[in-house]
């Protein structure tokens, strides 16, 4: 068996976290979301595994390499152009699209083929799904997973008749004219046929054009439906909930990393704690590196990345901060996932760090924390009103404001 991991998507639904990366690199425990995919393909001898890559791809090949650190082989298919200033254009061929590139290159999907999305995390019993995919002989299954019925608006549902042959799919349906609760997650098994009616050099998409083909043609096409593990960072409120939950102990098999220093209190390396006046109440994780000023306040779940430094006075309640931030003195945090300058709620809604006329955070790898870079070159108090207004002109002007 061979895999295909899907990860050319901008993954726009879960900016600022894709801003700068790619969705499948976003990290769960320190780790890229699609690390956990390699080795639950691994985990099954899944050996041979190509990528479709476009937005940012070189960030998800230099971690990823040839995957001989898996104890797998990964091959790369790029989707888009270089333009003739020499800038790469990314221009994914939709899902099935960068499937049938691959298959026309060098015919690589000569076997039963494992197809996953590259921003999920799974525990799927792969050994029993491949084993009802033959027994059914399907060209294509598609593995689905109950929901609540009042969730159905959040999903795919796949409709089948009894012996679970695939009729028809509703994208979202409201609750009321759902007929179906299974959804979709993302995990197709292919036999080497259905990937012959793709077309070639054209954009083509798995669940809106080859899987209505697939039933319109009558071709064997079943629903398999599964009890397991599924965790879909669709949204940024889903991958807050995901960290939330990690922190609870309430995902199998994924346990907070470093040292149990009390109650609920995980840290990494070489972390510096001034227990003076503060008050941490767990569950949290403080990353390697990272410096806690006297008489902040941490409230879990809250996860702190690498080389972050909590100013003295500063709150940071049931919220999620990547690597390198500095949280500035009294600023006050609860339920954000701060990536870098941007900041973003529960709710979607996002900001930036001064938006608000006082500073809240910066990046903590910058020497001072009281003062900001402005784009002509001048600094300013990080907290003044002025820093504020230089964000928005340099905004307007499509400039960066960097803090230090």
């Amino acid at each position: 068996m061979k895999a295909m991991i899907l990860a050319a998507g901008k993954g726009t639904r879960v900016r600022p976290l894709t801003y700068d990366l790619p969705k499948p690199m976003i990290p769960i425990l320190g780790k890229p979301v699609m690390a956990y995919l390699v080795e639950f393909l691994a985990s099954y001898g899944v050996g041979d595994i190509m990528v479709n890559v476009s937005y940012l791809h070189q960030k998800i090949e230099e971690y990823f390499g040839d995957g001989s650190q898996f104890g797998v082989q990964i091959g790369y298919s790029f989707e888009g152009y270089i333009n003739e200033s020499g800038e790469v254009i990314p221009e994914p061929l939709g899902s099935a699209g960068g499937i049938k590139k691959i298959q026309e290159f060098a015919n690589f999907f000569d076997d039963t083929t494992i197809v996953i999305c590259g921003d999920a995390l799974i525990d799927l019993d792969l050994n029993a799904a491949l084993l009802e995919h033959k027994q059914k002989g399907a060209m294509v299954s598609v593995i689905t997973k109950e929901v609540p019925w009042d969730k159905v608006d959040s999903y795919g549902v796949v409709v089948t008749d009894s012996e679970g042959r695939i009729k028809s799919f509703q994208e979202k349906p409201k609750q009321a004219d759902a007929l179906s609760n299974f959804a979709s997650t993302g995990i197709y098994i292919f036999e080497p046929e259905a990937i012959d009616l793709i077309p070639v050099d054209t954009p083509f998409d798995i669940g809106s054009d080859l899987f209505p083909l697939l039933v319109v043609k009558g071709l064997p096409f079943y629903a398999q439906q599964r009890s397991f593990n599924w965790i879909d960072i669709g949204t940024v409120t889903d991958y807050w909930s995901v960290l939330q939950g990690v922190l609870l102990g309430e995902i199998a098999e994924m346990e907070v990393p470093g040292t149990q220093i009390t109650d609920g209190v995980w840290i990494g390396l070489n972390t510096s704690i001034n227990w003076h006046g503060a008050t941490i109440q767990g569950p949290v994780y403080i990353g390697a590196g990272c410096l806690i000023e006297a008489g902040c306040t941490i409230i879990g779940p809250t996860w702190i990345g690498h080389g972050s430094h909590i100013c003295s006075g500063a709150a940071v309640v049931r919220s999620v901060l990547f690597e390198y931030t500095r949280i500035l003195p009294d600023a006050y945090l609860e339920e954000m996932v701060v990536v870098k300058e941007y900041s973003v709620n529960r709710a979607g809604e996002m900001s930036r760090s001064a938006e608000a006329g006082k500073r809240k955070w910066c990046d903590a790898r910058h020497q001072r924390q009281d003062t900001a870079f402005l784009p002509d070159g001048k600094t300013v108090p990080a907290q003044s009103d002025k820093l504020a207004d230089a964000v928005s002109d340099a905004s307007l002007a499509g400039s960066s404001v960097s803090s230090v």
